[in-house]
Protein backbone atom coordinates (compact mmCIF):
# COMPACT_ATOMS: atom_id res chain seq x y z
CA UNK A 1 0.00 0.00 0.00
CA UNK A 2 1.27 3.35 -0.84
CA UNK A 3 2.39 5.96 1.91
CA UNK A 4 -0.80 7.68 2.61
CA UNK A 5 0.23 9.24 6.16
CA UNK A 6 -0.13 12.97 6.49
CA UNK A 7 2.98 14.10 5.55
CA UNK A 8 2.29 12.92 1.98
CA UNK A 9 2.36 15.46 -0.27
CA UNK A 10 -0.51 16.11 -1.74
CA UNK A 11 -1.76 16.12 -5.65
CA UNK A 12 -3.92 19.57 -5.64
CA UNK A 13 -3.73 22.58 -3.91
CA UNK A 14 -7.34 23.52 -2.58
CA UNK A 15 -9.06 26.87 -4.24
CA UNK A 16 -11.92 28.75 -3.66
CA UNK A 17 -14.63 28.60 -6.05
CA UNK A 18 -17.97 30.95 -6.24
CA UNK A 19 -20.53 29.40 -4.87
CA UNK A 20 -23.96 30.67 -6.66
CA UNK A 21 -27.25 30.69 -4.26
CA UNK A 22 -28.04 27.58 -6.65
CA UNK A 23 -25.04 25.85 -5.63
CA UNK A 24 -25.48 26.89 -2.07
CA UNK A 25 -28.56 24.84 -2.24
CA UNK A 26 -27.47 21.81 -3.63
CA UNK A 27 -25.04 21.77 -0.92
CA UNK A 28 -28.05 22.17 1.93
CA UNK A 29 -31.02 19.97 -0.03
CA UNK A 30 -28.68 17.72 -2.26
CA UNK A 31 -25.89 16.18 0.00
CA UNK A 32 -27.95 14.20 1.73
CA UNK A 33 -29.02 12.44 -1.53
CA UNK A 34 -25.52 12.72 -3.66
CA UNK A 35 -22.63 13.23 -0.69
CA UNK A 36 -20.89 10.28 0.95
CA UNK A 37 -20.26 12.22 4.08
CA UNK A 38 -16.84 10.13 6.07
CA UNK A 39 -14.95 11.01 9.48
CA UNK A 40 -11.85 12.83 8.47
CA UNK A 41 -8.06 12.09 9.77
CA UNK A 42 -6.18 15.27 10.30
CA UNK A 43 -6.98 17.10 6.87
CA UNK A 44 -10.22 18.48 5.67
CA UNK A 45 -9.83 16.35 2.70
CA UNK A 46 -8.98 13.23 4.66
CA UNK A 47 -10.55 10.13 4.85
CA UNK A 48 -9.99 8.49 8.45
CA UNK A 49 -8.86 4.87 8.08
CA UNK A 50 -10.90 1.66 8.86
CA UNK A 51 -14.02 2.65 7.21
CA UNK A 52 -14.21 0.75 4.31
CA UNK A 53 -17.51 0.87 3.13
CA UNK A 54 -19.36 -1.26 0.35
CA UNK A 55 -20.45 0.84 -2.42
CA UNK A 56 -23.40 -0.91 -2.48
CA UNK A 57 -24.69 1.11 1.35
CA UNK A 58 -25.02 3.87 -1.22
CA UNK A 59 -26.58 2.77 -3.83
CA UNK A 60 -28.52 0.13 -2.28
CA UNK A 61 -27.33 -2.83 -4.84
CA UNK A 62 -24.53 -4.24 -6.49
CA UNK A 63 -23.59 -3.31 -9.61
CA UNK A 64 -20.01 -2.54 -11.57
CA UNK A 65 -18.48 1.08 -9.25
CA UNK A 66 -16.27 3.23 -11.71
CA UNK A 67 -14.66 5.98 -10.28
CA UNK A 68 -13.39 9.30 -11.64
CA UNK A 69 -10.80 10.97 -10.17
CA UNK A 70 -11.15 14.84 -10.14
CA UNK A 71 -14.82 14.98 -11.07
CA UNK A 72 -14.36 18.74 -11.86
CA UNK A 73 -17.48 20.14 -12.91
CA UNK A 74 -19.45 16.82 -13.24
CA UNK A 75 -20.00 16.93 -17.12
CA UNK A 76 -17.96 14.11 -17.88
CA UNK A 77 -19.67 12.52 -14.47
CA UNK A 78 -22.98 12.86 -15.09
CA UNK A 79 -23.21 12.17 -18.85
CA UNK A 80 -21.47 8.61 -18.19
CA UNK A 81 -24.23 7.84 -15.37
CA UNK A 82 -26.99 9.09 -17.09
CA UNK A 83 -26.09 6.76 -20.05
CA UNK A 84 -24.62 3.79 -17.81
CA UNK A 85 -27.77 2.79 -15.59
CA UNK A 86 -26.33 -0.31 -14.85
CA UNK A 87 -23.50 0.92 -13.21
CA UNK A 88 -22.55 3.08 -10.37
CA UNK A 89 -20.22 6.15 -10.28
CA UNK A 90 -17.95 7.55 -7.44
CA UNK A 91 -16.97 11.23 -8.28
CA UNK A 92 -13.69 12.34 -6.23
CA UNK A 93 -13.64 15.80 -5.89
CA UNK A 94 -12.03 18.63 -3.79
CA UNK A 95 -13.09 21.59 -5.06
CA UNK A 96 -16.87 22.18 -3.25
CA UNK A 97 -18.20 24.27 -5.66
CA UNK A 98 -17.58 21.82 -8.27
CA UNK A 99 -19.28 19.24 -6.20
CA UNK A 100 -22.41 21.28 -5.78
CA UNK A 101 -22.40 22.10 -9.69
CA UNK A 102 -22.24 17.98 -10.28
CA UNK A 103 -25.21 17.42 -7.81
CA UNK A 104 -27.15 20.42 -9.83
CA UNK A 105 -26.49 18.45 -12.82
CA UNK A 106 -27.33 15.22 -11.49
CA UNK A 107 -30.66 16.04 -9.85
CA UNK A 108 -31.82 17.81 -13.32
CA UNK A 109 -31.04 14.72 -15.33
CA UNK A 110 -32.60 12.75 -12.30
CA UNK A 111 -29.20 10.65 -12.85
CA UNK A 112 -29.47 8.07 -9.25
CA UNK A 113 -26.40 6.12 -10.05
CA UNK A 114 -24.18 8.45 -8.78
CA UNK A 115 -22.26 9.54 -5.54
CA UNK A 116 -19.64 12.37 -4.55
CA UNK A 117 -16.96 12.29 -2.53
CA UNK A 118 -14.85 15.49 -1.43
CA UNK A 119 -11.38 14.49 -0.50
CA UNK A 120 -8.36 13.22 -1.48
CA UNK A 121 -8.55 10.42 -4.34
CA UNK A 122 -5.69 8.32 -2.61
CA UNK A 123 -7.81 8.12 0.91
CA UNK A 124 -11.02 7.08 -1.37
CA UNK A 125 -8.91 4.56 -2.81
CA UNK A 126 -7.55 2.86 0.28
CA UNK A 127 -9.65 4.35 3.34
CA UNK A 128 -13.17 4.18 2.02
CA UNK A 129 -13.48 1.78 -0.57
CA UNK A 130 -12.68 -2.17 -0.08
CA UNK A 131 -10.03 -3.82 -1.84
CA UNK A 132 -11.10 -5.16 -5.24
CA UNK A 133 -14.38 -3.05 -4.87
CA UNK A 134 -13.85 -1.23 -8.36
CA UNK A 135 -13.70 -1.99 -11.55
CA UNK A 136 -12.54 1.12 -13.24
CA UNK A 137 -10.67 4.13 -12.36
CA UNK A 138 -11.02 7.12 -14.81
CA UNK A 139 -8.44 9.96 -14.40
CA UNK A 140 -8.80 12.94 -16.94
CA UNK A 141 -7.26 16.31 -17.18
CA UNK A 142 -5.39 15.73 -13.98
CA UNK A 143 -3.37 18.81 -12.93
CA UNK A 144 0.21 18.53 -14.65
CA UNK A 145 2.38 20.31 -12.34
CA UNK A 146 3.76 21.73 -15.22
CA UNK A 147 6.58 23.21 -13.28
CA UNK A 148 9.58 20.39 -13.24
CA UNK A 149 10.25 21.79 -9.49
CA UNK A 150 6.41 21.06 -8.74
CA UNK A 151 6.48 17.38 -10.75
CA UNK A 152 7.19 15.14 -7.74
CA UNK A 153 2.89 16.48 -6.55
CA UNK A 154 1.27 14.73 -9.77
CA UNK A 155 -0.96 11.96 -8.97
CA UNK A 156 0.26 9.29 -11.55
CA UNK A 157 3.71 8.16 -9.93
CA UNK A 158 5.26 4.67 -8.91
CA UNK A 159 3.73 5.13 -5.40
CA UNK A 160 0.07 4.93 -6.68
CA UNK A 161 0.35 2.11 -8.52
CA UNK A 162 -0.04 -0.07 -5.53
CA UNK A 163 -2.94 2.15 -4.72
CA UNK A 164 -4.91 1.25 -7.99
CA UNK A 165 -3.93 -2.40 -7.90
CA UNK A 166 -5.33 -2.35 -4.50
CA UNK A 167 -8.89 -0.29 -5.10
CA UNK A 168 -9.16 -2.49 -8.74
CA UNK A 169 -10.35 -5.63 -9.24
CA UNK A 170 -8.49 -8.23 -11.16
CA UNK A 171 -9.54 -7.48 -14.47
CA UNK A 172 -10.27 -3.99 -13.83
CA UNK A 173 -9.29 -1.14 -15.71
CA UNK A 174 -8.23 2.25 -15.86
CA UNK A 175 -8.35 5.27 -17.63
CA UNK A 176 -6.86 8.01 -18.09
CA UNK A 177 -6.17 11.12 -20.50
CA UNK A 178 -4.15 14.55 -20.75
CA UNK A 179 -3.72 17.27 -22.66
CA UNK A 180 -0.04 17.94 -21.32
CA UNK A 181 2.43 15.60 -23.37
CA UNK A 182 5.19 15.05 -20.67
CA UNK A 183 3.03 13.90 -17.95
CA UNK A 184 0.97 11.52 -20.58
CA UNK A 185 4.63 10.11 -21.12
CA UNK A 186 5.13 9.82 -17.05
CA UNK A 187 1.93 8.32 -16.96
CA UNK A 188 2.80 5.76 -19.78
CA UNK A 189 6.30 5.15 -18.26
CA UNK A 190 4.93 4.51 -15.03
CA UNK A 191 1.82 2.14 -15.91
CA UNK A 192 4.33 0.69 -18.76
CA UNK A 193 6.98 -0.24 -15.75
CA UNK A 194 4.42 -2.25 -13.58
CA UNK A 195 4.03 -5.64 -13.43
CA UNK A 196 0.82 -5.87 -12.03
CA UNK A 197 -0.81 -3.87 -15.48
CA UNK A 198 -1.10 -4.47 -18.92
CA UNK A 199 -1.66 -2.26 -21.66
CA UNK A 200 -5.10 -2.44 -23.80
CA UNK A 201 -3.60 -0.23 -26.66
CA UNK A 202 -1.50 -0.53 -29.42
CA UNK A 203 1.40 1.69 -30.63
CA UNK A 204 2.04 4.90 -28.72
CA UNK A 205 -1.31 6.05 -27.13
CA UNK A 206 -4.58 4.59 -26.69
CA UNK A 207 -7.60 5.69 -29.15
CA UNK A 208 -10.02 8.16 -27.13
CA UNK A 209 -12.17 6.36 -24.74
CA UNK A 210 -15.72 6.58 -26.51
CA UNK A 211 -17.32 7.04 -23.29
CA UNK A 212 -15.21 10.58 -22.34
CA UNK A 213 -17.39 13.64 -23.25
CA UNK A 214 -15.98 16.52 -24.83
CA UNK A 215 -15.81 18.74 -21.74
CA UNK A 216 -15.70 22.70 -21.63
CA UNK A 217 -12.11 21.80 -20.11
CA UNK A 218 -10.75 19.89 -23.00
CA UNK A 219 -12.17 22.03 -26.02
CA UNK A 220 -10.24 25.15 -23.70
CA UNK A 221 -7.08 22.86 -24.16
CA UNK A 222 -7.87 21.69 -28.01
CA UNK A 223 -8.69 25.78 -28.90
CA UNK A 224 -4.86 26.28 -27.61
CA UNK A 225 -4.02 23.86 -29.70
CA UNK A 226 -2.77 21.06 -27.80
CA UNK A 227 -3.29 17.36 -28.30
CA UNK A 228 -5.28 15.05 -26.25
CA UNK A 229 -3.34 11.67 -24.70
CA UNK A 230 -5.07 8.51 -23.98
CA UNK A 231 -4.24 5.67 -22.26
CA UNK A 232 -6.00 2.40 -21.13
CA UNK A 233 -4.63 -0.45 -18.62
CA UNK A 234 -6.16 -3.39 -17.24
CA UNK A 235 -5.39 -4.79 -13.69
CA UNK A 236 -3.65 -8.17 -14.56
CA UNK A 237 -5.40 -11.50 -12.96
Amino acid sequence: MADLTPHRMLSFVRRGGRMSQAKQRALTELAPKYLIDCPRAEGATSVAPGLQTPPSEWFGRVAPVIVEIGSGQGQQLVHAAERNPGSDFVGVEVYTAGIARTMLMADAQRVDNLRLVEANAPEVLTNLLPQGAVSEVWIFFPDPWHKARHNKRRLVDEGFVPVLQGALKPGGVVRLATDWQEYAEQMREVLDGADTFARDFEGEWASRFEGRTLTAFERKGIAKGRSIYDLCYILRD
